[in-house]
């Protein structure tokens, strides 16, 4: 324990460090990521269609964690920069699947190399062991809270 906090208060501190190390990588993300004409929520979808060719927007939208509506937008969006193309499904024509073009691919090749030097300045100096004991333990707080 440090100084005078007790656990709970300590582990209050941890999910906030969390919070912050998150909201402070997505600002650095979006601000890296904008001279290219695009948001990290364009590329998680960019990201969500090349992990799962063939989603429908609704599918989509659950991986996203977005609202439908909001989907469609990052869709329509997506598909007139040319990043995506839709089209229907082959089972079910009234359902647009979506894959990514070789624009959208090149897109996601400069989105990996920024997440890479992000990545790599926030675990500057962090040994691998404490990695590891780091994942295992937000792996235990995971497994700990009820599954949706």
């Amino acid at each position: 324990m440090t100084g005078t906090k007790n656990l709970p208060e300590r582990q209050r501190e941890a999910a906030k460090l969390m919070k912050r190390i998150l909201l402070h990588m997505r600002t650095l993300m979006d601000e890296h990521l904008r001279p290219y004409g695009v948001t990290k929520a364009q590329i998680q979808l960019l990201y969500a269609i090349r992990a799962a060719p063939g989603n429908s927007g609704a599918h989509l939208s659950r991986l996203c964690d977005v609202t439908p509506q909001s989907m469609q937008t990052l869709l329509r969006r997506a598909e007139e920069s040319g990043w995506i193309v839709r089209s229907k499904d082959s089972v079910n024509d009234r359902i647009l699947t979506a894959s990514l073009t070789p624009a959208g691919e090149e897109l996601l090749l400069m989105a990996d190399q920024v997440v890479k030097n992000i990545e790599a300045t926030l675990w500057k100096g962090v040994p691998a062991e404490s990695v590891e004991s780091l994942i295992a333990l937000l792996e235990q707080c995971l497994g700990n809270l009820p599954q949706n």
